[in-house]
């Protein structure tokens, strides 16, 4: 990097424009992506979240449906124990073995409506976990056939540009090993204040190639003269003739 500082100000205009040249043209790639990893980045995120949702309502389902089988097997029990006390009645010697098998007779009765209850609360409970279930799958089908839409086109726009994209950005790094540190500092700071990225421009029609402000012609002779880096004092960009762009 020792041998940048020798450079004088037109090999230096000549690797900034040769460097922005470069640039400009990833960024043209980048533009051609737009949105499209952004985009697929966030499908990816919501269809995770849809899918997690999924995961939890099945849960719930399965927790339902273990809670109703549990209620049927107290079912089959309490029956079990109504028969058998059915059958104890039937041998009672007293009134008062009478009155107590009565009780646990009532009792299981009063248990295996208990349960009903519960089981027609549960079933309920289940009918709107399977309707949430389903718009949910719905829903996630749609979003998961969006996203593989737009990861078809991402991989089919890095696909065709990836092999140029490389090479552009070896150019672009091997552009900035030949400019000084504060330059390529100023460069980039520049670049990164406008969307389209243009940091260098030329001088078109006695105007800033930039923002089109015209150029007074003492102005202009100084750019000719490449004695100094000149920037447009109306954009800031840096100003260079025709002539560099011939060089890069």
């Amino acid at each position: 990097m020792a041998s940048v500082k020798d450079f004088s100000v037109e090999e230096k205009l000549v690797n900034l424009y040769k460097l922005q040249t470069v640039d400009s043209k990833i960024d043209e790639i980048e533009v051609l992506r737009g949105e499209l990893p952004m985009e697929v980045k966030d499908l990816e995120d919501e269809v995770q979240g849809l899918l997690n949702r999924q995961t939890r309502i099945e849960e719930e389902i399965n927790g339902i449906t273990e809670f109703i089988e549990s209620k049927k097997e107290a079912i089959k029990e309490s029956e079990a124990l109504l028969l058998k006390y059915e059958q104890q009645s039937e041998n009672v010697k007293n009134n008062r073995e009478f009155e107590a098998i009565n009780k646990e007779i009532e009792m299981q009765g009063l248990e295996i409506k208990l349960a009903e209850k519960h089981i027609r609360d549960a079933n309920e409970e289940l009918g709107e976990k399977i309707k949430v279930l389903d718009a949910a799958k719905k829903t996630i089908a749609v979003k998961d056939g969006v996203l593989q839409h737009k990861k078809g086109e991402l991989e089919k726009i890095i696909a065709d540009t990836e092999i140029e994209e490389k090479e552009l950005r070896a150019k672009s790094a091997d552009a900035r090993g030949h400019i000084d540190e504060r330059l390529l500092y100023s460069y980039d700071r520049i670049r990164s204040s406008y969307r389209n990225g243009l940091a260098v421009v030329t001088v078109e029609r006695d105007a800033c190639g930039g923002c089109f402000n015209s150029i007074p012609p003492q102005r202009q002779s100084e750019i000719r003269l490449h004695k100094k880096i000149i920037v447009c004092e109306n954009c800031g960009r840096i100003l260079v003739e025709e002539e560099v762009t011939s060089k890069k």
